[in-house]
């Protein structure tokens, strides 16, 4: 049977009308079911009287956190020991009313400090993948630690909005949002003191690849990068990507929408990305991102960048083969840092890297 990490792959993949349907299903669903399996949890907060958040300001325009006062609380856990290779703890983390966050934490047994790889996959992917056996052994191999989240107004966290508004409508909250909350997330990482904060990688698919270049433009904790497909060049995205619902689209290419858009657009914060190692993977079939984009994107992009590109669909389909998530090169460059000691479960670059080229 096909590896439902590989399953949950393909359909973030799927073309065209598949992919706009999948969107568009997205866009109109109600409010999200917060409850996670063997997680206790607290109702949503409502109100934006919650004194909880009281003082809490968030600046949407960039992607730092400089200007922003966000405040955590303390979160809830549950903790699964049961896997013979690993554990699984469940956390509900919020720092802004009513969006609470589901995060999921795999941590190799045996490992005092581990490494440690955050993924994001993007919109409209949930949470589901995350709770996969298969995943989770993926992504705890060779001593490796994984933390899970979805973006904001995605999944979870998708809730109590009118159904007009989604990830696309609210553009600047999503990826601005987002991007926060991966600097808070590595704040409440740093702050346990059981993981290697000196080897911190980040894997983003699609908006979750946006959303991944923000973040490590105003983050270096973030060592090692690698995106695919990365949405932006917002001006030519809204106006041709078939993402976009037609009937939709004009909300999207007006001046007021595209300003506030452009604040947080990768072709921008692409030069400033500070990890230590960046992979950038172009899947040239997909139409999502128009050509013209991804050309812009892959331009952008720092000297020594990694490039990686898959012409068709078959190709795209030989580096994520049925039991690989292909988390090998970001492993092995995290194993690899100059300045650290290397670890001793390294592994080889990925296959893929027989088809890149470096800036």
């Amino acid at each position: 049977m096909l590896n439902f990490t590989r399953l949950m792959l393909k359909r973030l993949f799927a073309l065209g009308l598949s992919l706009v349907a999948l969107a568009s299903t997205s866009a109109a669903q109600a409010s999200a079911d917060s409850e996670v399996t063997g997680l206790s949890t607290t109702p949503l907060i409502q109100s934006l009287h919650d004194s909880r958040f009281a003082g809490v300001t968030e600046d949407l325009s960039t992607p730092s956190l400089a200007t922003s006062n966000l405040k955590p609380v303390r979160p809830l856990r549950n903790l699964d020991r049961t896997h013979p290779g690993y554990t699984v703890e469940t956390i509900r983390l919020q720092w802004r009313w009513d969006d609470p966050i589901d995060l999921y934490v795999m941590r190799p047994k045996g490992v005092e400090k581990p490494p440690v790889i955050l993924y994001l996959f993007g919109f409209p992917q949930d949470t589901d993948l995350f709770t996969n056996p298969d995943f989770q052994n993926e992504v705890t191999k060779g001593g490796f630690a994984a933390v899970c989240f979805v973006p904001a107004l995605t999944g979870q966290r998708y809730h109590d909005r009118p159904m007009k508004e989604w990830f696309i409508s609210e553009l600047q909250e999503s990826l601005g949002e987002s991007a926060h909350d991966v600097q808070m997330i590595l704040n409440f990482l740093a702050a346990r003191g059981d993981f290697d904060m000196n080897r911190v990688g980040m894997f983003g698919l699609k908006s979750g690849g946006t959303i991944a270049i923000l973040a490590s433009a105003v983050d270096p904790r973030i060592k090692v990068l690698d995106v695919v497909d990365p949405w932006g060049d917002w001006p030519t995205w809204m106006a041709n990507s078939p993402f976009i619902p037609q009937e939709e689209r004009p909300n999207y290419v007006t001046p007021d929408f595209l300003k506030k858009a452009s604040t947080l657009d990768p072709v921008d914060w692409l030069p400033k990305i500070q990890a230590k190692k960046f992979r950038f993977q172009d899947a040239v079939f997909e139409p999502v991102t128009p050509a013209k984009s991804k050309e812009k994107l892959r331009a952008a992009a720092p000297s020594g960048t990694t490039f990686v590109f898959y012409k068709t669909d078959q190709e795209f389909e030989a580096a994520f083969p049925e039991n690989s998530l292909d988390t090998q090169w970001i492993r092995h460059e995290l194993n690899v840092l100059p300045g650290l000691s290397t670890m001793a479960s390294t592994t080889a670059p990925s296959p893929a890297e027989s088809s890149s080229y470096k800036k």
